[in-house]
């Protein structure tokens, strides 16, 4: 198992802007790189301060040219919305550019505003994205692609650029539709779940789901691979602890407005109102990983004897939060907590 980063790349009060949010993703990265995690994560939003990154793949490209070991990876990409003649070539300049370090998350997506602006039928999301998978699928493994569909029409068509990795890089779902996994789960595909502000409760449940579909889809006799996802922030103090929980509140309000039909802006900033029977800051700081070392690595210790994940992937800097206090968290989580998990679990330091 090994350790990832996950860069949301929200925007809220930063004293730079997107310019400054940017900025504090490629240092993360960078740190993350020398702390030995394996794959940093970018995700893919549109239209609204709950994310300024609209491309992972842009964002991955950037970072392939101030990186040399760290994994690369789109969380995700959100496969319904892309051309995928023009997708399929991206992520193998990605991988081209990064010498083989390209990590390809996809999702169906969940937010009805940005399925309407781009004119996609949410509620043909599924159908969507296995038809650009077939498309997908042809063109990585094989150099070319002709599909008949009722979404995509292709041409035969062959790509002179190729992945540098064989069949193609390794590949991450979100979704847990059985349709899906179906045609994923042969590729060897990882299930990745996050549980968002609710937690370890929250994530067993959605595991034990994502293990009912994988049987639903014929899989049952391929072990689920699986990928797991947590808000961490590595602080001894209560008060940072509850700012940090704030910050929290604040994305799980922004995703809690970006799922209704109904999104209201200030400017391309949400109106994000209190969660309904919202909980005090104190259930978010404890159903999340937020506090001392020690608390931090004895939950995550927890999660991977019960769950046992192949990737384990950290959401440090959430909400805007400033880059000083994510960058001392994430060195904290590489000097401190670390090593309390391989001790605990018998693994090889990480770094």
């Amino acid at each position: 198992m090994d350790f990832g980063i996950f860069n949301l790349m929200s925007l809220r009060d930063h004293p730079r802007g997107a310019a400054g949010v940017i900025d504090d993703t490629v240092q993360m990265t960078l740190l993350a790189e020398q702390i030995g995690f394996s794959t940093a994560w970018f995700a893919e939003h549109h239209f609204s301060n709950y994310a300024v990154c609209p491309s992972p793949l842009m964002m991955a490209a950037h970072l392939a040219g101030r990186t040399s070991r760290i994994r690369l990876g789109a969380a995700v990409v959100v496969l319904p919305l892309y051309d995928p003649l023009r997708l399929v070539q991206e992520i193998a300049l990605l991988d081209q550019m990064s010498a083989g370090r390209a990590v390809l998350g996809l999702g169906t997506g969940y937010q009805p505003y940005e399925f309407t602006r781009f004119g996609r039928n949410i509620d043909r999301k599924a159908e969507l994205f296995l038809e650009y998978w077939s498309v997908l699928e042809q063109a990585l493994t094989e150099g070319r692609a002709a599909f008949h569909g009722a979404h995509v029409e292709v041409e035969e068509t062959v790509f002179a650029l190729r992945p540098v990795q064989k069949p193609m890089p390794p590949v991450f779902t979100t979704s847990v539709d059985p349709r899906i996994l179906a045609r994923l789960g042969p590729r060897g595909a990882t299930v990745f779940l996050g549980a968002g502000w609710l937690g370890s409760a929250k994530l067993f449940d959605l595991a034990a789901n994502a293990a009912d579909a994988w049987g639903k889809a014929g899989l049952g006799q391929t072990p689920m691979k699986l990928a797991v996802q947590q808000y961490i922030h590595v602080t001894d103090s209560r008060a940072e602890a509850l700012e940090a929980a704030e910050r929290a509140r604040y994305v799980a309000r922004m995703v809690a407005t970006l799922r209704g039909k109904v999104v209201r802006l200030d400017g391309a900033f949400l109106d994000a109102p209190a969660l309904p029977d919202e909980p005090g800051l104190d259930v978010f700081r404890d159903n999340l990983l937020i506090g001392d070392p020690h608390h931090v690595a004895e939950r995550i210790v927890a999660e991977i004897r019960r769950l046992d994940p192949v990737h384990y992937n950290c959401f440090l800097q959430f909400g805007d939060m400033p880059a000083e206090r994510a960058l001392r968290s994430l060195e904290r989580f590489g000097a401190e907590v670390l090593p309390l998990v391989d001790a605990a679990l018998g693994r090889a330091a990480a770094a």
